[in-house]
């Protein structure tokens, strides 16, 4: 059985309330810390466990504490990065759901370490009973002394707020969060300078996900020591999986970093294995932004040997055989999915949402997007493929933020795996529509919207 250090009283009834989270050990880390520590010994402790950032770069997490500026009189902030806005990842909505003092607590301590004041849970818009929650979570532990002035008596300080999204993924991407959080449009901020110079209002600010900040937790209850010995090798601690796709038993998992893929896919403790009894054809290990990879490559690496839910093991063979873990979106493709109605539809998701800033996400999203439907719909060439792969590399590293890159290793990637797939849509596309929508749709090309 898998070790919980997150969601070890998921199932205990109450647990989203302060008196009940209390009674399972709750706010220990903040008495620890604010009682017998130093901001630095945490920010230590913080960099000794190898923590990662859970949400999507995998940056170590106190290194990135240890950039932060601290300029005299000028103030610092800590933002909680809550705008989960990656297909296929809702590990962070759950967590703040059913147990939301986790995460609180994770933020008054990190905001000690970090010398912060004034800190902000920066949440996706459209998760509104989210903010209620966390609203609701956030006075309780200020009537109990736990925000506010003098916290326990320590003399420390801090007001905490939740700020609603605006509804865009490019609010996800930290720049552009904090563009937002100022009351602008969410577009991404050229770098230099880093926000933990020139953040929120041009004061050093750090930006976490939800589940990094959560974390902190049980390194300071435990120790840095302790956390370490769960994972393996630089893959550190455990990780919250947002399991979905053709499996038996979506939802979401807390592995310990070091689980053979496998081992989560078919085990009765994880997914259960490929619902309807079909064969596994694909997945997207770490939400939609992610390479896919075939069945034998998700399963093995390309030395046979057992591919790994950690960091370094799906990476190994890079863009080629490899993909990354991100931020855990997990989506499983039985031997029915089509690849390339997949690939369309995450372009869509990518055109959709680019902000428009650097033209070769503005244009080649849009691009991308079109010769795809027209794959899709019967109406596709076998030049294509190659003119996809040619404008993916033309967006890649190419943008001022990720989501360009994110856009083009998806298409890049299926296209480079399926080609197959993606050519039998224009060699049989009567076949491809028939599987796809049924016959009559391809029958009657008039009610078909061809897009380029």
């Amino acid at each position: 059985m898998s070790r919980k250090l997150l969601l070890e009283h998921i199932n205990v009834p109450g647990i989203n309330t302060f008196d009940v989270y209390r009674q399972n050990g709750g706010y220990r880390s903040v008495e620890k810390a604010l009682k017998t520590l130093s901001p630095d010994d945490i920010v230590e402790e913080v960099k000794k466990s190898g923590l990662r950032g859970r949400g999507g770069a995998g940056f170590p997490t106190g290194m990135k504490w240890s950039f932060l500026a601290k300029p005299e009189g000028v103030p610092r902030y800590l933002v909680c990065n809550a705008d989960e806005s990656e297909p296929g990842t809702f590990k962070d909505r759950y967590l703040m759901t059913y147990i939301p003092h986790l995460l609180i607590e994770g933020m008054i301590v990190s905001s000690f370490a970090l010398g912060v004041n004034t800190c902000y849970i920066y949440v996706r818009g459209e998760m509104m009973p989210q903010i209620c929650i966390l609203e609701k979570a956030i006075v309780e532990a200020k009537n109990a002394g736990f925000l506010g002035k003098n916290i326990l008596g320590t003399g420390y300080d801090l007001e905490m707020y939740v700020q609603p999204g605006g509804g865009a993924y490019i609010c996800g991407e930290e720049t552009g969060l904090l563009e937002s959080l100022e009351g602008k449009r969410g577009t991404p901020r050229i770098k230099p300078p880093f926000p933990a110079v020139s953040g929120l209002y041009n004061c050093p600010t750090v930006v976490n996900n939800v589940e990094t900040i959560a974390a902190v937790v049980p390194i300071i209850n435990d120790g840095a020591d302790e956390y370490m010995k769960i994972g393996i090798g630089r893959s550190t601690g455990t990780k919250l999986i947002s399991a979905g796709g053709n499996l038996n038993k979506p939802g979401v998992y807390e592995i310990e970093l070091g689980v053979p893929v496998e081992e989560f896919i078919y085990s009765d403790e994880y997914c259960g294995g490929i619902a309807n009894g079909k064969r596994l054809k694909a997945v997207v290990a770490g939400g939609s932004s992610v390479p896919i990879l075939p069945a034998n490559l998700i399963l093995k690496t390309v030395n046979g040997e057992s591919r790994l839910m950690s960091y370094e093991s799906l990476a190994d063979g890079g863009f080629v055989s490899g993909t990354m873990l991100g931020s855990g979106g997990f989506i499983a493709f039985d031997e029915d999915q089509c690849i390339v109605r997949n690939t369309w539809n995450f372009a869509r998701f990518y055109h959709h949402e680019s902000c428009g800033q650097c033209s070769p996400c503005r244009e080649g999203t849009g691009w991308m997007e079109k010769v795809l439907h027209r794959l899709e719909y019967g109406h596709g060439k076998l030049s294509d493929m190659d003119l996809l792969v040619d404008v993916s590399k033309k967006i890649e590293g190419n943008t001022i933020c990720p989501l360009g890159d994110a856009a083009a290793w998806p298409v890049a990637s299926a296209i480079r795996h399926f080609r197959d797939e993606f050519e039998w849509h224009v060699n049989d596309p009567k076949s491809a529509m028939e599987r796809n929508y049924g016959l009559a749709h391809y029958a009657d090309p008039l009610e078909i919207e061809v897009k380029g």
